[in-house]
């Protein structure tokens, strides 16, 4: 079976299926820093969606964009 190319598109509707969900995320911070913590999935906008932070230490609302998981920066589990 051939699989689906990543595209915005297809990034931009799997997050949109995810929303509401508690995921994993993993955010590439640049020189070997990996930030690692579950978020739930907020809104979802037309370049960018937001995430609140479900642990007790780090409640805040983070903004990603879709190129950000389309460059690797952002990965997300919903494990």
């Amino acid at each position: 079976m051939k699989k689906m190319p990543n595209t915005v598109d297809n990034i931009k509707q799997k997050i949109q299926e995810l929303k509401g969900k508690e995921v994993q995320l993993y955010v590439n911070r640049g020189r070997r820093k990996v930030s690692t913590y579950r978020a739930r999935i907020e809104d979802v906008y037309a370049s960018v969606f937001t995430v609140k932070s479900c642990s007790l230490d780090l409640e805040s609302i983070f903004t990603y964009s879709y190129n950000d998981i389309l460059c690797g920066e952002v990965k997300i589990s919903n494990d």
